[in-house]
């Protein structure tokens, strides 16, 4: 490594509960009023009455307004309330919807939970509604959503003090696990969970969802698509991320992948809050449970970081704070042999860090590397196949004036986010960039690739940019599967260029990366 470059970076925080006022106020503030909005409301209000007094989140209405609102979104659902027990999206008398039956029950019964006063009747209504949720949905839903809705029922029912393992092991063993949608299987272990006789089921669900969680080296997801049923449902893999994360927390809340189910959740948002009324709520309730498995300890400790016998620095957290706090170590200080870093914790509370390094190699050719992308790079002529050609030693030539094609292959082995492919140029390339007037026509690509549907095609990406020093393609969702994206350059400057790896990122989880290795580019 180059030790005039570079730094090793310890970052330090008390809490993994990154601000959650955008999502509350996301709630709070969403303009309809149809009975699966005020639910959502009031459970996110109701349930999240613990955190947002232990951090006193900036931005929100006072205390007393908040829970004047949950009184009265309680009293105006008793009015949306049909005589079956059940609720409509708008009025009374309206057809009973299942899901936002049981959704309706499920915001009540927090609310009551959490202290805030809810009418019996209002709620017995409710209870019987969904003891009998089988006989309200009707013939022609499809079965995965028929599934999860009986599943919700258990688990609200559960809530309500009406526990009914028999009937959650019988759909288990209707269905099979494979078959049930993944929020159903995290509704069903929290109906089991801590039932001495349902101890084989919850094993079961456990090995499940191991195997069908996809990990990277910061953060995890799970991921299921209801199709042509989903309207009925409301489904979504956000949702799907924080039912499971609330089940595990009631049942193995220290397992591994609970911090990376929590920190995958917080990267999905935009502008600090997910996507809809239903991301927000599900998630701000497994931020809740989290809270109280993670960090009911008030922190007061001091962390401290060396490296080897240098000591890097320390830091205080004292009472509640999102703040995130860096240690830098440069690189001319950290020794050529192996070292141990050392981070301690003294006092109460809940430390967590995040390890990285900056730093510039000192051999330019660089091999591949996969961490979680495999990344290629092609260069092809477009004019004259004599244009281009690639010595055995690997190093590219190319006729000086000549426009080249350069092409990039990526792979995702499964479903990634907010992903950047990045391809710096040699020096004696510039790429060729359409919009500009003095550009010219630039050929297209015979072997574009385009994600294809029925009713549309487009290509994996969302937006590109053509700069002086590199190309930059993005995309908000990239799908698992092999992805080509290419763009034309000119060779403009002879000479011998080494060229950096290209590479792909998820932008909030960087530690999921992968290059290509670099190339020598002769141009004459």
């Amino acid at each position: 490594m180059v030790k005039e470059f570079g730094q090793l970076e310890v970052t330090l925080s008390s809490t993994q509960l990154q601000a959650l006022t955008d999502a509350v106020l996301y709630l709070v503030a969403y303009p309809y009023e149809c009975s699966e909005q005020v639910a959502s409301r009031l459970m996110a209000v109701a349930g999240l009455r613990d955190v947002l007094a232990a951090f006193s989140a900036p931005g929100l209405p006072p205390v007393k307004e908040l829970e004047a609102r949950v009184g009265a979104d309680v009293k105006l659902l008793a009015t949306l309330q049909n005589y079956d027990g059940g609720f409509a999206f708008w009025r009374k008398g309206d057809d009973s919807w299942p899901y936002l039956s049981i959704h309706v029950a499920h915001a009540l019964v927090r609310a009551k939970a959490k202290g805030f006063a809810v009418p019996a009747d209002m709620l017995e209504r409710s209870q019987r509604y969904l003891s009998d949720i089988e006989s309200h949905i009707s013939y022609w839903y499809p079965l995965s959503v028929k599934r999860s809705l009986i599943a919700y029922a258990l688990s609200v029912r559960k809530r309500m003090g009406d526990v009914d393992t028999a009937r959650a092991k019988k759909l288990i063993a209707e269905a099979t696990l494979d078959k049930l949608p993944l929020e159903a299987v995290g509704w069903l272990l929290y109906v089991l969970s801590g039932d001495a006789s349902s101890r084989a089921e919850v094993a079961a669900i456990h090995r499940f969802l191991d195997n069908r969680v996809t990990e990277t080296a910061g953060a995890a997801h799970y991921a299921y698509d209801y199709k042509d049923g989903n309207y009925l449902i409301l489904g979504s893999d956000r949702r799907t991320d924080a039912i499971v994360l609330e089940a595990l927390l009631v049942d193995a809340p220290m397992k591994d992948v609970v911090p990376k189910i929590v920190a995958g959740l917080l990267a999905h948002r935009t502008r600090g809050h997910w996507l809809n009324t239903q991301e927000n709520v599900f998630a701000l309730l497994a931020m809740d449970a989290y809270f109280h498995a993670y960090e009911k300890t008030t922190p007061n400790f001091v962390a401290r970081a060396w490296l080897g016998e240098l000591f890097a620095g320390e830091q205080k957290f004292v009472g509640r704070s999102i703040d995130r706090h860096e240690v830098r170590v440069p690189m001319a200080q950290i020794s050529d042999t192996k070292q141990d870093l050392t981070i301690q914790k003294q006092g109460a509370g809940r430390l967590y860090y995040r390890i990285g390094m900056t730093y510039a190699p000192e051999n330019l050719e660089l091999g591949p590397a996969d961490q979680g992308f495999v990344v290629e790079r092609e260069y092809e002529a477009v004019d004259n196949p004599g244009d281009v050609t690639r010595e055995k030693s690997g190093t590219w030539t190319i006729r000086s004036g000549a426009r080249v094609r350069v092409r990039l292959t990526m792979v995702a082995t499964s479903r990634r986010y907010h992903v950047a492919l990045v391809d710096p140029l040699p020096a004696g390339l510039e790429a060729q960039n359409s919009v500009l007037a003095t550009t010219g026509p630039v050929p297209s690509d015979p072997k574009e690739q385009k994600d294809a549907y029925w009713w549309w095609t487009r290509a994996w990406y969302e937006h590109e940019n053509l700069r002086d020093e590199r190309v930059e393609a993005f995309t908000t969702l990239l799908w698992e599967g092999v992805h080509t994206y290419s763009y034309v350059a000119r060779a403009t400057t002879p000479g011998q260029f080494v060229v950096p790896p290209a590479k792909a990122e998820e932008m909030y989880a960087p530690e999921t990366f992968g290059r290509s290795a670099s190339d020598r580019v002769v141009i004459k």
